[in-house]
């Protein structure tokens, strides 16, 4: 189950991961107290350090985002555990992630998300070599993706795919159970390889937000995310939200404000890839699963 952030991790706004990885997840808060999370315990042998994270309250714009991307955590992101990702930082290796799912992900994009994701994720990853390698295709949808992708992980061997998907779906009208089963399926044979996932909702439009079918979308990748676990960017309601930020500014008067909502081309661009970064850099701190030791059997006396 894709985990959904907990009052006291939602709009998580200070991240560090302390000696020991070689980097740092940084960012402020700005409502007092932070709550502390308690570092997990790490097996002995293991070479990852523990993990430490303070969050201010889940309503709270995270102010780790640029000003014009700033959303509260409970809109931006459910979160899940990156083993894959995790094993790689480990290991002191690169990480090599695989975005695909839409023209914003694909190739001559040099501009766009695909780099911007990169740059985004090396400030937030210091000290660690990222690579992000684009296979999007414009108008594919989930199936079409599904096809491709296992010769792209056999070429790529990507620790991380983020995957775009459900837009081009609705708007093909894409039966809708169909969708359901190929995502949830492509989701857990990658799954099967050692490789994690992160799902990226479709995009949020005044239009496109009174389309039923559109939004049932939304709703399937969800449940998809939630029941194979993976971390999933809701940029549906991060969208939603801006938008009606920058509309409330515009009645207020606030040009700055705006007019920010109004350059998606390359503000959607840029948000797109610092809520993944987010979502991957705090579902990072999902803390390993503690063994707990047999509780003795008693021998009955004779």
């Amino acid at each position: 189950m894709a985990l959904s952030l907990s009052p006291s991790l939602l709009g998580g706004v200070s991240v560090a991961l302390v000696a020991g990885l070689g980097f740092a997840v940084q960012a402020q808060s700005t409502t007092p107290p932070p709550a502390q999370v308690q570092p997990a315990q790490a097996p002995a042998h293991a070479e990852i350090p523990a993990l430490q994270a303070t969050a201010p309250s889940a309503d709270a714009p995270d102010p780790s985002l640029s000003p014009e991307c700033r959303v509260p955590g409970s809109k931006l992101y459910t979160l899940a555990k990156l083993k894959a990702v995790k094993k790689a930082l480990r290991e002191h290796r690169a990480v090599q992630v695989l975005t695909i799912g839409s023209n914003s992900g694909g190739l001559g994009t040099a501009a766009t998300y695909p780099v911007r994701l990169e740059d985004a994720l090396t400030r937030s990853l210091p000290d660690i070599e990222v690579t992000v390698e684009s296979r999007g295709v414009s108008g594919e949808i989930a199936f079409g993706a599904a096809e491709r992708l296992r010769n792209q992980v056999a070429e790529i061997e990507p620790d991380l795919v983020v995957w775009q998907v459900g837009g081009n779906d609705a708007l093909a009208r894409v039966d809708i159970e169909d969708f359901s089963q190929s995502l949830a399926e492509t989701v857990a044979w990658i799954k099967s390889h050692g490789i994690d996932v992160v799902l990226v909702d479709p995009q949020y439009t005044a239009s496109l937000a009174k389309d039923d079918y559109y939004r049932q979308f939304v709703q399937a990748i969800q449940k998809v995310a939630e029941r194979e676990q993976v971390p999933l960017v809701q940029r549906y309601e991060a969208m939603r939200y801006l938008a009606t930020r920058a509309i409330s500014a515009l009645k207020g008067g606030d040009t700055a404000q705006s007019g920010a909502g109004f350059r998606l081309a390359d503000l959607g661009y840029r948000c797109m890839a610092e809520h993944v970064t987010r979502a991957i850099t705090v579902s990072l701190l999902q803390p390993d699963a503690v063994a707990v030791p047999a509780t003795p059997v008693p021998v009955p006396a004779n």
